[in-house]
């Protein structure tokens, strides 16, 4: 079995009289630790597709398994435990909270699953390092830069390791530059720690980061497209690792 699974996913908007399908008939599988891209312009139901997988809308109709879970069937309470439990997310606003350092807004996710202060300050600022924010960690959002509270926005995603990360539009904010380092940490990280990675985007170019890039108009996935990902992080060996291999070299 996929690690995520959608069977026959219908969203039906009713708008008066009027019903709206913003979903129609969905079928999908996603790999455990694979970058899949859902493409398509305003209005095609991207983003309606990502809020039913990460469980932030009810689907109408339809079943949406995650590591063998129906979330569809889900309710409120348990849903809202099982993404505390398995999700990570990743704004195109970054949605930072204002009022806190970066350090506070990456702990976030911990404080709500009671990870005590001073474990989850370590975690944190680990992460923030990882991301390469250690020295701002005392930092407000209004004190950085667009590309620096995304990486913000990415230490709190992984921070809790999630199984899956949800990106919508993670790069809409930012110049070509950022958007590169940017899209290649998001990569790296799920790489590294084996994570599913589902991104929501109009841009082809984002969309290039992809191992497989999912098209999706008028409610309807048009064709899946298998795609060799325009970043591929190095593999980094420790230093036991390279000196074994130098050994064997002798």
């Amino acid at each position: 079995m996929a690690f995520i699974e959608v069977r026959n996913l219908r969203k039906v908007y009713r708008l008066g009289n009027e019903k709206v399908y913003a979903l129609k008939n969905i079928d999908l599988e996603i790999s455990k630790g694979e970058v899949c891209c859902i493409l398509g312009t305003s209005g095609s139901g991207k983003s309606t597709l990502l809020n039913m997988l990460a469980g932030l809308e009810k689907p109408t109709r339809g079943d949406i398994f995650i590591n063998g879970t129906n979330i569809a069937k889900l309710n409120e309470k348990k849903l809202a435990r099982f993404r505390q439990e398995n999700t990570g997310f990743v704004f195109q606003s970054y949605n930072l909270i204002p009022q806190l350092t970066a350090l506070e807004n990456v702990g976030m996710p911990l404080m709500f699953k009671g990870v005590p202060k001073r474990i989850r300050n370590k975690r944190t600022l680990a992460m923030l390092k990882a991301v390469g924010l250690g020295e701002r960690m005392k930092h407000r959002p209004s004190q950085m830069s667009g590309g620096q509270q995304q990486r913000v926005g990415i230490a709190r995603a992984f921070v809790a390791k999630p199984n899956v990360i949800f990106a919508d539009e993670p790069t809409g904010n930012l110049d070509t530059k950022t958007t590169e380092d940017v899209m290649s940490l998001m990569v790296e990280m799920c790489r590294k720690h084996n994570l599913t990675l589902i991104l929501v985007t109009h841009d082809l170019e984002i969309a290039g980061y992809a191992d497989r890039i999912v098209h999706i108009i008028d409610g309807e996935i048009t064709s899946i497209e298998e795609n060799t990902p325009v970043y591929i992080p190095e593999e980094k060996t420790t230093d036991n690792e390279t000196k074994e291999r130098e050994d064997n070299k002798e």
